[in-house]
Parts: structure tokens; sequence; C-alpha cells
């Protein structure tokens, strides 16, 4: 017996320097990566924070530093979400709707589903090459807004889509039932049950999706998006550009002036990012409040 207590007691006291050794290993790999993370927060604010002034915001790009400004990119980059936000929450919110609450579990809907979440993880440039394709090349829309819309909406529709139907699964069956049980049909049931439970996890999905979207150049760049854009669309066939893409601009010339300029646009990128996923969260917190 004594035997036994001692092998239990070695075999106790191994599993522990085994819980700790890998506790350390996982709290050194966090704290690598955001101490990286947090260096270079503060490399870009203490390069781009003397740029920022009025001048940021009311100048258009310029090959000169001290006349450049991203009021077009701003401009457009607020156009694409205006369009973008809409457009993909109705189809992404609609297709999940459909495949969770009336597709059924045959094998075709299971594949769709399959290729849906596949999708979500595609790399962006492919979208990229997608929308150029079909829309630039194919409908003939040119390097217009429209086109940068829909392409960005092929990016976040499969984000948005496996975000909501998580969110729909996640309501418990017994108020499906209990609509049932009161007359309700099945749409009554999914708009005034089921939707409003869900609306937290389906608005953080969306928001958090956009806030991708916003931060994306490669899809953009593909469809011929332009660097220099000293001009405001005025309607959809326009040529547009967006934060991203003048920021890449900047950052490729050598300039020093145009480095710490496109260190101001990244610190604008990273406040709106910020908001957007701010906002996430409230929302979440609101209505989960009121389920």
């Amino acid at each position: 017996m004594k035997q036994l207590n001692l092998g239990d007691s070695k075999g106790i006291n191994r599993r522990r320097l085994g819980d700790k050794t890998l506790h350390i290993i996982f709290l050194a790999c966090t704290s690598i990566g955001i101490l990286a993370l947090m260096a270079l927060i503060v490399t870009i604010v203490m390069d781009g924070i003397h740029r920022l002034s009025p001048d940021l915001f009311t100048n258009y790009p310029s090959r000169i530093a001290d006349r450049a400004g991203l009021k077009s990119p701003i401009v457009g980059t607020i156009y694409l979400l205006l369009l973008m936000a809409p457009l993909s929450f109705i189809l992404g919110v609609g297709a999940a709707i459909f495949l969770e609450e009336y597709a059924g579990r045959s094998r075709w809907v299971r594949l769709i589903q399959l290729n849906i979440s596949t999708l979500a993880g595609v790399p962006s440039i492919i979208y990229g090459i997608l929308g150029l394709a079909i829309f630039v090349r194919g409908m003939n829309l040119g390097r217009s807004l429209l086109s940068g819309v829909l392409t960005m909406t092929l990016l976040v529709l499969p984000i948005i889509i496996v975000a909501a139907q998580e969110a729909l699964r996640a309501v418990p069956k017994n108020r499906r039932d209990a609509s049932y049980a009161l007359g309700a049909t099945k749409w009554q049931t999914v708009s005034k049950s089921v939707l409003p439970s869900a609306i937290p996890g389906i608005m953080t999905g969306v928001i958090l999706a956009l806030s991708r979207a916003i931060g994306e150049t490669a899809p953009l760049i593909m469809i011929g998006a332009l660097t220099y854009v000293a001009f405001l669309p005025e309607n959809l066939l326009d040529s547009f550009t967006v934060m991203p893409i003048q920021i890449f601009n900047w950052v490729s010339r050598p300039s020093e002036a145009f480095h710490e300029l496109a260190a101001s646009g990244i610190i604008l990128l990273l406040i709106m990012l910020f908001i957007m996923n701010i906002a996430a969260v409230w929302i979440r917190n609101k209505y989960s409040k009121n389920i």
C-alpha cells in the first residue's frame, strides 16, 4: 500500500510539473505575441502621430508629402462600407436562415455548408481574381466602386453565413416548440422568436466581417482600384480608392515623409477597427440583456 501511494505521489508530481511547464510555455508564447503587437503599435504611433492634422482629412493624395492627405481614401472606404453592409447582411443572413431553418439535412445541403465553411478560409486574393473575372470583365463594370462593393461582398458572405448559422443554431429548441404550440407558422416562428434571439451573434459576426473587409488590400488591387485618386466618386461606376491601398502606396515610396503619412493612415484605420469591434461587443451585450 505504501509503495502504491508513493507511486501515485510521483505520478501526481510529474503531472503537476508538466502542467506548470506547459503553463509557462503558453504564457511565454502569449507574451511574445502581445509584446510584438505593442511594439508595432508604439512604433506606428510615434511615426505618425505628428502627421494627424486637419489637412490629412481635407487634402487629396499628392506626390508632394506636405500636401498629401486621405480625403478620397477615407470617403471611398466609407462608401464601400455603407454599400457593402446592407447587401452582405441581407444575402448572408437570408442564406443562413434558409440553410438552417428550411433546407433540411440532405446530402446536398451538407455539401453546400461544407463549401461555405471552406470559402470562409480562402485567401482574399482569390476573391480579387473572381471579382476581376466576373464583375470587371464579365459584367463590364470596369474598375468602379460597384465592382469593389460586389467583390468585397463575396469576401465577407461566407463569414457572415457561418456566423449567422451558429447564432441560429444556438437558439434553444424549446423556443421553437413553444412558438409552434401557440399556433405560429414556420416564418412567424423564425422571424418573431428565433431571429430576435440570434441577433447578438449575427450582428457580432457581421461587424467583425466588415472589420476584416476594410483592412483588405489584395482583392481591390486585383480588380484595379487606383492608388492615386484626386477626386470623390459621384456614382457607382466612378473610380475609387480606399485607405489600405493608399497606405500601401505610401509605404512603397522611398521618402520618409510618406512613411510617416502611412503611419498616420494606419492609426486612423486602427481607430476605425477599434470602434467597429466596440460596437460589436455593445450590440451583443445590449441584445443579450433583452432576450
